[in-house]
């Protein structure tokens, strides 16, 4: 087993334990593939935890040679551990980890953006949009994770997205132990003619 494949593990294990939001592999593994397909040079994730997502797309990254991933979060604690996980996984060189409310922060990034992983309050799915839209990239993918269980939380998101850009659900039977089927949501962002 290598480094990253028994970090990856043990982040899952501990998420699982002290029920800290992550995607879970089937929805990781989709994330994956997404990330891989885009070949994107800069991925922005609101919401860290404890780096579980952002270990499966920092891998991508490694792989293809090329990109960098922003990652938020607000949990000082959770943020630190993260980098821990990157660190120890061998893949920290790919990851800029930033600490604080997301829409805020997401406001202080100045270069284009070709991949967005919406993952933290539901409520502040639509503000952190808002707040990086302008350096989203023509083509951008944007993927919201929980539409499933939380769709009434951030309905103002959906409703715009659904509504302005070519958008789909995709659903997933998952194990975790707090919810056994969630769906993603993936926009594909066009600029404004």
């Amino acid at each position: 087993m290598t480094a990253f494949d028994r970090v990856l593990q043990e982040v899952d294990e501990r998420c699982r334990e002290q029920h800290i939001p992550m995607l879970g592999q089937e929805k990781a593994e989709f994330l994956a593939n997404l990330v891989q397909t885009a070949q994107p040079t800069s991925i922005v994730e609101c919401g860290t935890a404890i780096g579980y997502s952002g270990l499966w797309m920092a891998t991508e990254l490694k792989s293809a040679g090329q990109g960098r991933l922003i990652t938020v979060e607000i949990d000082t604690g959770r943020a630190h551990e993260a980098r821990e996980n990157f660190r120890r996984a061998n893949v920290k060189d790919w990851i800029d980890s930033r600490i604080g409310d997301a829409a805020e922060v997401l406001q202080t990034i100045r270069d284009p953006v070709d991949f967005l992983l919406l993952d933290n309050n539901y409520s502040n799915y639509f503000p952190c949009f808002r707040a990086i839209e302008s350096q989203l990239t023509d083509g951008a993918t944007v993927v919201a994770d929980n539409v499933g269980i939380g769709a009434a939380g951030m309905a103002d998101y959906l409703n715009h997205v659904r509504s302005h850009y070519e958008s789909r659900t995709h659903w997933f039977e998952t194990d975790l132990p707090w919810v056994k089927r969630d769906a993603m949501e993936v926009t594909i962002y066009r600029k404004p003619h």
